[in-house]
């Protein structure tokens, strides 16, 4: 049976609208960006297969194209589609934490380094600046590879802190591996920065290591 001849309150589009998106199934939500189904199913059924061929979302959200477009259904206007729908997800949490203090709103920074870090497929150092109302100046993915001390280089943040005039600022990296527990190297280069930042007079207010499950916070581990 076609979804126009369902009735309205199961009609993901009509949910949506009457009693908002977080009403909505993962594949009722899916259903939505794919428009249609397939001969003998309809976008909602095509959309829960979806989903069990991929393992859920993050599987499919997370494909690189060849492997997306395989998917049935699925082609280059829908990996389009959805690789936009992530990327201006990204940019609210960016926008959110801009807007607001951002220290005082830990969830907000998880979310987005989240959604920036988690399914990256090499380690990557990131830092955001802050003003002296812990407001983001910007965001910047500052080294790639293995996280050690040999490839961070404290004068280097140093240098992009005094360039951005920033007072204090948030540290972040994700682990490839999905296991977010801080290794001694982790807490020995965090000491480091804070050390060599402490001398400019910019203060490290938390470090947080991205894997799966919700981003661990060093502040909150007691390990600075």
């Amino acid at each position: 049976m076609s979804i126009k001849n369902w009735p309205v309150y199961e009609r993901p589009r009509e949910k949506l609208v009457q009693m908002g998106a977080q009403s909505l199934s993962d594949a009722e939500l899916l259903a939505i960006l794919l428009r249609t189904g397939t001969a003998g199913m309809t976008a909602v059924d095509l959309a829960r297969q979806l989903l069990n061929d991929y393992k859920g979302l993050r599987g499919l959200l997370t494909a690189n194209q060849k492997n997306f477009c395989k998917g049935k259904g699925l082609g280059i206007a829908t990996y389009v589609q959805c690789q936009a729908v992530l990327e201006i997800a990204r940019r609210h949490y960016a926008e959110q934490l801009g807007e607001r203090d951002s220290f005082t709103s830990p969830e907000q920074v998880r979310n987005y380094l989240q959604a920036t870090l988690r399914d990256r497929p090499c380690e990557v150092f990131c830092v955001l600046f802050l003003d002296n109302r812990h407001r983001l100046i910007c965001f910047e993915e500052c080294f790639n590879g293995t996280i050690d001390g040999a490839s961070v280089h404290p004068r280097e943040i140093v240098r992009k802190a005094l360039h951005h005039n920033a007072a204090a600022l948030i540290l972040a990296h994700n682990h490839p591996s999905g296991v977010a527990e801080p290794s001694q190297a982790d807490i020995a280069l965090t000491s480091r920065l804070q050390k060599a930042l402490s001398l400019v007079d910019v203060r490290v207010l938390d470090h947080f290591i991205v894997g799966e499950g919700m981003p661990v916070s060093f502040s909150e581990r007691g390990l600075m």
